[in-house]
């Protein structure tokens, strides 16, 4: 991953929808804010998305068709606990990706989704520990 795609990640709000309207944002470095706390337990927890593999922008269609196939995978894993719907969004506004807060999973099957559906990183946590970047190995 070069320098600016990772600059990209880190300048990066993930929000999370929340049951009564609005979001929650999740930061990199940052622990989760009390209503994800609340929501993740001291359970493992990801955020992440299939939209736009390696990076290279992709036709509508095809994204929503792979986040439809991350979706499924998700809700079958026996680990999944809760699946909330969410946005990665650049802090300048210039980009929004539909993305998926599941909690339940750690990061084996999580980097095993990141690497199935071309995507070179995710946020990842446990608990209420500070939000990483997680890059799976092989992306």
């Amino acid at each position: 991953m070069d320098d600016a795609l990772l600059a990209a990640y880190q300048a990066t709000d993930y929000r999370v929808r929340l049951a009564r309207g609005g979001y929650a944002a999740i930061r990199i470095g940052q622990a989760l804010s009390p209503p994800l706390r609340t929501l993740a337990g001291d359970h493992a927890w990801g955020f992440i998305t299939a939209w736009n593999p390696r990076s290279e922008p992709t036709p509508r269609p095809q994204n929503r068709g792979a986040q439809r196939a991350l979706l499924a995978v998700l809700r079958a894993f026996p680990q999944t606990l809760l699946i909330r719907p969410g946005r990665g969004v650049s802090r300048d506004g210039r980009w929004i990706e539909p993305s998926l807060w599941v909690v339940g999973p750690d990061t084996a099957p999580l980097d095993a989704l990141a690497l199935r559906f071309g995507q070179f990183g995710y946020v990842h946590g446990r608990g209420a520990t500070p939000a990483q970047l997680r890059l799976p190995p092989g992306a």
